[in-house]
């Protein structure tokens, strides 16, 4: 926006006559009289805004389509049978051994009395992979563009 100075209004006029008339009538011969005005002019200046232009913006969203890799982890278990067939008076606990859990396996033989028999032992080993896997992700960008429109001044009022 500019801003433009207008004259609110004409000049005001003030008038003030200024009388020549002789001060001593001995001294100078007997004149006519002549009044000449004397004019002081003030301004009154505003400001007012006006418009010189307008903008347009666009703003236009991209999208496309890209492979990126994506490390993932994934576990997995190996389980290995170990048979044993051994007997046992009580139930085996579960233990660690390195990266290996054992849980054992157990299984009640009738007889004249009962027995437990160690069957066999699961060997559980867990084994940590990293796989890279293409996936498919969306991107957005965004593009802006503007356009000034200009606006012709407006007309002088009369």
């Amino acid at each position: 926006m500019k801003t433009a100075l207008a004259l609110a209004e004409p000049l005001n006029s003030r008038h003030r006559t200024l009388s020549m008339q002789p001060t001593n009538p001995l001294l100078t011969p007997p004149v006519a009289s002549t009044t000449i005005p004397v004019i002081e002019e003030t301004a009154r200046i505003d400001k007012q805004v006006v418009e010189t232009g307008r903008v347009v913006v666009r703003k236009t969203v991209h999208h496309e389509t890209q492979t990126v890799d994506v490390p993932t982890q994934e576990e997995q278990v190996e389980v290995t049978r170990v048979p044993l067939n051994q007997v046992v008076e009580t139930p085996p606990e579960v233990r660690q051994e390195g990266d290996t859990m054992i849980i054992p396996v157990l299984r009640e033989e009738v007889v004249v009395t009962t027995r437990l028999v160690l069957v066999e032992e699961l060997h559980v080993r867990k084994r940590t992979l990293t796989l890279n896997n293409p996936q498919e992700v969306s991107l957005r960008r965004e593009e802006v563009h503007y356009e000034r429109i200009e606006t012709p001044p407006p007309a002088a009022a009369s």
